[in-house]
């Protein structure tokens, strides 16, 4: 007997469910985030509301917003329930639930993003914040901006019909540049180091393309502060939709989440912002060390542990932390191999931050599956991972179970699992992975010569001749005796 989730059934909501202590039409809005996905809604969205709960911020609500055309189903979603979403918290030690209010609109999806470019260019939005994937910053192989994807070649050649988000911005910008409305605060809420600093790139690069003066007026006036985000947040699907129904919420889109966030923002906002350190953010200027410590140890963590379960058909991350070989390579490779270039950060260590992890992964009411986590490895791979290689190599540390987690990496993407299962396409440049995986088998070095990915790490001893071992080990006796093997070593 669940409620169909909306303002006007609120009051009507089990007394367990918490709900908005504010009254909607209160708020206005201050805020456009481009990408309404699950991570977005369980952290941003919820510190807000958070916040708005307290009394505060009522003027910086959130107008939703998409630039691909599966957005246009989220936002039928949450229109129909009023933009509210169900987060239930999976505690071990007890689940709970919780309405958020801090989203009051969804702005239309066009291909042409000309409602976007509107709602942007209002002078009550002081900040443009995003949520669209590691690799959605249109970076080369070397990081640089990379002006020749077509996405950027078309936004460039049509600034007024720009189909990326980041074109949209821009064209916003020069609305609000030429009727003297004044800058916003473009604010990156993805897993990336420099965050801030690769959206400022991508702006401003691409700007030049098409407007070299609005380029200069954005690098002026524009800020991009540098955040580190964290909470782990599953996909919804069967058994999250019923989870909302047991707590009495029919609600179309309802997150899961567990019982951590964190979010470290450095104070740069060129048109002010809400004091989200009132409940729970931290203001600091020092976000790198924060990053440093989560990218590389709970994100690399991630990419340590999932390809190995596809391989060995372990369904989700709980599971691979109850896996024996996998979590003894999970501790192994983190405590020996990553922590030597990790710093501490205020109350936190990072063997303590091992530590921490291993508990949040371990966490079995999180139903986070490792196809989820496995996703996008040619962007997080480079991301998490090949830092801290390129980093060991120039330190001399050893870099034996670095080369072991690309050499699984390189297995799983052939395709195919120990048990003879299909591993489905599962990375946007799955065909290309999938070739140099399969030359692989016979020939280790094809897996390390894709130049996007490894760069000049194909040509470095002390990586590749690891990596060749591993992998043709892997290959000859299988994933649980290349981890038994590195666990004893």
């Amino acid at each position: 007997m669940a409620t169909q989730l909306s303002l006007a059934t609120l009051p009507d909501l089990p007394g367990d469910v918490r709900v908005p202590s504010y009254d909607r039409s209160d708020l206005t809005p201050g805020i456009v985030h481009i990408g309404l996905g699950n991570f977005h809604r369980a952290h941003q969205a919820w510190y807000l509301h958070r916040l708005m709960d307290q009394g505060l911020a009522h003027d910086w609500a959130i107008l939703g917003a998409g630039v691909r055309p599966a957005d246009s189903g989220q936002r039928e979603k949450m229109l129909a329930q009023d933009c509210l979403t169900t987060l239930i918290e999976l505690d071990p030690a007890g689940q709970s639930a919780e309405v958020t209010g801090s989203m009051i609109d969804f702005i239309p999806v066009e291909r042409d993003n000309t409602a976007l470019i509107a709602a942007m260019s209002r002078p009550e939005i002081r900040i443009v914040a995003l949520t669209v994937t590691e690799g959605g910053y249109y970076q080369s192989g070397d990081g640089s901006f990379d002006a020749s994807h077509a996405d950027m070649v078309h936004d460039a050649a049509q600034p007024d019909a720009p189909r990326s988000a980041f074109g949209a911005m821009v064209a916003a910008l020069a609305a609000r540049r030429d009727a003297g409305t004044g800058p916003f605060t473009c604010q990156s809420c993805d897993n990336l180091q420099g965050n801030g600093a690769i959206l400022r790139q991508t702006i401003l690069g691409l700007a030049r393309l098409s407007d070299a003066d609005l380029a200069d007026w954005i690098d002026a006036h524009c800020t991009f502060p540098n955040a580190m985000v964290d909470c782990i947040v599953p996909a919804t699907g069967p058994s999250e939709l019923a989870l909302a129904r047991r707590f009495g919420v029919d609600d179309a889109a309802p997150v899961t989440h567990e019982n951590f966030r964190q979010w470290v923002i450095e104070d740069r906002f060129c048109a002010g912002r809400p004091d989200w350190d009132r409940v729970g953010a931290t203001f600091t200027d020092d976000v790198h060390a924060y990053e440093a410590m989560k990218l590389r140890l709970l994100n690399a963590g991630h990419q340590v542990i999932a390809n190995p379960a596809e391989i060995l058909s372990v369904p989700t991350i709980a599971d691979c932390m109850a896996h024996t070989g996998i979590h003894a390579l999970f501790r192994k490779v983190a405590l020996e191999e990553i922590v030597p270039h990790v710093a501490a950060v205020p109350g936190m260590t990072p063997q303590a931050y091992v530590d921490l992890i291993d508990c949040r992964f371990s966490n079995a009411q999180i139903r986070d599956t490792t196809r989820r986590v496995a996703f996008d490895g040619s962007s997080r791979h480079p991301g998490f991972v090949l830092p801290v290689v390129r980093d060991a190599l120039a330190a001399g540390t050893s870099v034996n179970g670095l080369a072991l987690v690309e050499a699984l990496w390189a297995r799983m993407c052939e395709g195919t699992r120990e048990d003879g299962t299909k591993i489905a396409a599962n990375d946007p440049m799955w065909d290309d992975l999938q070739a140099a995986a399969k030359d692989a088998r016979d020939r280790p070095a094809a897996w390390l010569e894709q130049r996007r990915i490894y760069g000049d790490l194909a040509t470095s001893g002390p990586f590749s001749t690891p990596f060749t071992h591993w992998l043709t080990l892997i290959w000859e006796d299988g994933v649980e005796a290349a981890l038994t093997a590195y666990a004893t070593n």
